[in-house]
C-alpha cells in the first residue's frame, strides 16, 4: 500500500517509523511519503491560511496550496488515489470503513488545521477521485495528524503479512464478520494469582470448547455494559440460544441492581 501524507507539520508522522508500522515499511509492504503543504505555496512567507468568508472566528486553509498539492501527487489523467480529508465534520471512521480503506492500493491523507480546508478544495478533488471526509470522534482536535495516524494505524495492520498472526485480528474488538461486532473479552497471562486475584478457572481447564464459550459470554455482557450500542446492531441470526440467555441474564442482573 502507498501512503501520501500532506501536512503543514511532517514531522508529526515520525511514530510510523516505530514498532510494526517501520517494520512493515523496511519490508516494502507499506509505502508512506510525508509532504510540506508550505512547498506548494508562491508568497515568500509561505502562507497557507485566511480569514473565512462570512466572518467568523478563526482561519481557513486556502485551496491553492492544497489544489497544487494534490496535482502533483495525483495529476489529472493518471492513476488516482482515495484521498481522506481528516475533519470532525465527517464520516465516523469505524472498523468497517479501516477494512475498506485496507483494500485499497493507494490513499492519500490531507490534514488539515485551524477551521479546516477550503470546502472547494474537497469539491474538486471529487471531480476526479474518491474522496471522503473522516472524523475519528466527536470532539475536535488541534490538526488532522494525529487523526491520520490513528486511520492508518488501524488500516495498515490489516494488509495481508503485517501481523505476525493473523488469527489475533478475528477477535478483537469491532472485528466483524459472522459473530462479531462486539468488544473483545477480558485477557489475563501469567502468573495465574496476583494480588489475591485469580485468572478464572476456565481459562486454566485446557477445554477449548468451554474457553471459547467463556470468551464468547463475556464479550457479550461486556458489550451490553459498555456499547448497548453495538448490541442493537448485531444481526440476530449470528446469535444462537445460550448467546441470548447470557443477554437475557445479564439485563436481569441490571434491573435488580
Amino acid at each position: 500500500m502507498r501512503i501520501d501524507l500532506v501536512s503543514i507539520f511532517p514531522d508529526y508522522f515520525g511514530p510510523l517509523d516505530l514498532s510494526l508500522a517501520g517494520k512493515a515499511r523496511a519490508a516494502g509492504l507499506l509505502e508512506v511519503t510525508t509532504h510540506d503543504l508550505r512547498s506548494w505555496t508562491r508568497d515568500r512567507h509561505h502562507t497557507v491560511d485566511d480569514t473565512p468568508y462570512g466572518g467568523g472566528a478563526g482561519m481557513v486553509m486556502k485551496p491553492e496550496p492544497w489544489g497544487a498539492a494534490l496535482d502533483a501527487l495525483a495529476p489529472p489523467g493518471a492513476d488516482q488515489p482515495r484521498l481522506l480529508v481528516m475533519t470532525p465534520s465527517g464520516r465516523r471512521f469505524d472498523q468497517r470503513l479501516a477494512e475498506e480503506l485496507a483494500a485499497e492500493p493507494w490513499l492519500v491523507f490531507a490534514c488539515g488545521r485551524y477551521e479546516g480546508i477550503d470546502q472547494r478544495v474537497v469539491d474538486d478533488a471529487a471531480q476526479r477521485m474518491r474522496v471522503d471526509e473522516v472524523s475519528i470522534g466527536d470532539y475536535v482536535l488541534n490538526g488532522g495528524e494525529v487523526a491520520a495516524l490513528v486511520v492508518i494505524e488501524a488500516v495498515v495492520r490489516l494488509l495481508p503479512g503485517f501481523m505476525g498472526n493473523p488469527e489475533s485480528l478475528r477477535e478483537e474488538s469491532h472485528a466483524t464478520g459472522a459473530g462479531g461486532g462486539l468488544l473483545e473479552y477480558p485477557v489475563y497471562t501469567k502468573p495465574p494469582q496476583w494480588r489475591g486475584r485469580s485468572v478464572p478457572d476456565v481459562l486454566l481447564s485446557g477445554h477449548h470448547g468451554n474457553v471459547a464459550r467463556w470468551r464468547r459470554d463475556q464479550a457479550i455482557r461486556r458489550t451490553a455494559q459498555r456499547r448497548p450500542d453495538l448490541i442493537a446492531g448485531q444481526d440476530p441470526g449470528d446469535w444462537d440460544r445460550h448467546d441470548q440467555q447470557v443477554l437475557e441474564a445479564w439485563r436481569a442482573e441490571e434491573a435488580g441492581d
